[in-house]
């Protein structure tokens, strides 16, 4: 009795370890996570394709600027699209967007990546990923040469009868509606011509990112970059990749890792900074 009692539950014991192990083979049939994003991945897409779709606002020099005569990019982000382009087997494609619609594009497939002087914010990373940074920057002050010592701070600047100009949709647009109050807030849609604005007078201030008060107090000499090694914020640039897409990110990140250890970016950053 002892002996048949013990046959059974061997028995037993065999058909439960075969029939899991039969599951398991069955479950194992479809293919697990990890393939299926291999599968997937940008990084084998990008190649085959022979095409990197880039979207980028082109409104924001030194890093992406759209020649309204030529209809060609330039800037130091362009170059580096070139190059992880080319790194990749393939050719950029420079899909036109705004810093409003940047976010929704990425996300909707209609670019592999979003580059030209993108900051990294925690809103955008809800929605998508990062590269590792590129560069260390923080929102500045701009104004004419002649009124600088006026905007030295914050305080200085939001008050009334001081004019802020700021370019929707982005960071400079978020930093002004959190910290002017007291000044008047100019919204102007045209980026690439907002700095005239200042230089004709008709706005007193703009609050950007250093780099761009930089760039843009060598390109309009009447203009001064005030502070920019002292920001008000601490802010990075990177590049901003489709959430979910590990590899592609993890590829990326090298590739930044590389070009501004190896001397490819500071040699395209030179040629618009100096």
């Amino acid at each position: 009795m002892r002996r048949r009692i013990t046959l059974t539950a061997l028995a037993l014991a065999l058909a439960t370890v075969i029939g899991g192990t039969a599951y398991a083979t069955q479950a194992g049939t479809a293919p697990n996570p990890s393939s299926r994003h291999r599968s997937t991945t940008l990084l084998d897409t990008v190649p085959e394709r022979g095409v990197l779709r880039v979207c980028t606002t082109g409104d924001y020099r030194p890093f992406s600027y759209l020649d309204p005569a030529t209809k060609s990019y330039t800037g130091i982000d362009i170059d580096m699209a070139k190059n992880l382009a080319t790194d990749l087997g393939a050719k950029p494609r420079f899909v036109a967007t705004t810093w409003a619609e940047l976010m929704d594009d990425l996300t909707a497939g209609k670019c592999d990546i979003g580059m030209g002087g993108v900051s990294v914010t925690l809103a955008r990373a809800r929605k998508a990923y990062f590269s590792t940074p590129y560069l260390v920057d923080g929102k500045s002050a701009i104004a004419r040469c002649e009124d600088k010592d006026k905007y030295q701070s914050l305080e200085e600047i939001d008050r009334p009868g001081v004019r802020v100009i700021v370019n929707p949709g982005g960071t400079n647009e978020a930093f002004a509606k959190a910290n002017i109050h007291q000044a008047t807030v100019i919204t102007h849609a045209d980026n690439t011509t907002i700095f005239d604005e200042i230089v004709a007078g008709r706005a007193d201030v703009m609050i950007t990112d250093g780099s761009e008060t930089r760039y843009q107090s060598k390109l309009h000499p009447e203009l001064c970059a005030i502070n920019p090694d002292k920001p008000f914020t601490f802010a990075e640039k990177a590049y901003l990749l489709p959430r979910g897409d590990e590899e592609f990110q993890e590829y990326v990140d090298q590739w930044v890792h590389l070009a501004t250890h190896d001397g490819t970016y500071d040699g395209y950053a030179a040629d618009w900074l100096g």
